[in-house]
């Protein structure tokens, strides 16, 4: 587990993983990054409870150079890959190492279930686990269980992540598509089920999310960008709907200008881009958020613009290489 200014979080992450049933060995490692938030002495009190946990320091304070820190460190066959936002019920360990040695896949993984504690977290978290948000992919909404081109989280053969060279350091975000993308290109096989659930707590506030989603567009264009062959259409469906809209809001801004100038103004057309999306946000909203109360779905109005801008934006930027500095965005 990387981890880094999780002081809200981190306790009840560590926590889950020591209540895992799994009757083998195990040991926790934690790779520790200059934290500035009582997240340091949080941890290191908690390895001074459990000998199962071990804190390694990641001096870089990446979440891919956390992960290769702490995997190097680590002694076991078998590495499970944890997020410090990601809460692991009793029998993940258990479920994913059965489902590795059944499938004798190089990586298993499940579904990332995201629940929110307040109204603006449970719209989030609607937003992520509907077709609408963040493009139905399994590891989002579920499905059959079977091979995948990535999974959240995961659980490796250890000796399969380090024959392709472990995380790539330079990806600050989306590095876990791209190792099941070297692990597939290598042979081995990513192996998506559904019994796999890892509770998941969004952000908690509308600028974070911003940040996050921006980071990981970015990420994500710049991914698309390097390996071209390995992307599918719904990665370009969010930067299409930006363009469109953009493109659709400036025609109806140049109608009016026709409007006001006593000209034909045909441009007006332009308005049914934006409002065809506004109608698509609307609709979204009475159809997935009846579950969640009044103010998640006034939420939600909210949400899902933002992720689909900023989501966009960022593919935008980070495919046409328009961002200065690229590695500075890690989404936190």
């Amino acid at each position: 587990m990387p981890v880094l200014n999780e002081a809200s979080h981190v306790r009840a992450a560590v926590d889950s993983l020591l209540r895992q049933d799994y009757q083998g060995p195990f040991e926790v490692t934690l790779a520790l990054g200059p934290s500035i938030d009582g997240t340091t002495e949080l941890v290191e009190e908690m390895a001074a409870i459990d000998p199962r946990i071990q804190v390694v320091t990641n001096e870089v304070g990446s979440t891919p150079a956390g992960l290769n820190t702490a995997i190097r460190a680590s002694h076991y066959p078998v590495v499970i890959r944890v997020d410090a936002h990601s809460v692991l019920p009793p029998d993940y360990a258990r479920i994913a190492v059965e489902t590795l040695q059944r499938t004798g896949a190089a990586n298993v993984g499940g579904i990332m279930d995201a629940q929110g504690v307040t109204a603006f977290q449970k719209a989030v978290a609607r937003a992520y686990g509907t077709r609408v948000g963040l493009g139905g992919t399994p590891f989002h909404v579920g499905g059959k269980e079977g091979e995948a081109d990535t999974v959240y989280l995961g659980c490796f053969r250890r000796e399969s992540i380090l024959s392709v060279g472990l995380f790539d350091e330079s990806i600050k975000r989306g590095q876990d598509w791209e190792l099941n993308r070297r692990l597939r290109e290598s042979g081995g096989s990513v192996w998506f089920t559904p019994r796999l659930k890892v509770l998941y707590r969004p952000r908690p506030s509308l600028s974070r999310l911003a940040r996050q989603m921006l980071s990981t567009g970015l990420w994500r264009g710049e991914l698309a960008r390097r390996f071209p062959e390995s992307n599918g259409l719904r990665y370009f469906v969010p930067p299409v709907m930006v363009v469109g809209v953009t493109i659709g809001l400036l025609l109806g801004i140049a109608g009016l200008v026709q409007l006001i100038a006593g000209t034909a103004p045909w441009m007006l057309l332009g308005f049914v881009m934006p409002t065809v999306y506004l109608v698509f946000v609307l609709v979204a909203t009475i159809a997935v958020t009846r579950p969640d109360g009044f103010r998640a779905a006034l939420w939600f109005l909210v949400v899902l613009p933002c992720i689909h801008f900023c989501w966009g934006v960022g593919f935008v930027l980070g495919y046409l290489k328009l961002t200065s500095n690229i590695t500075a965005h890690a989404g936190r």
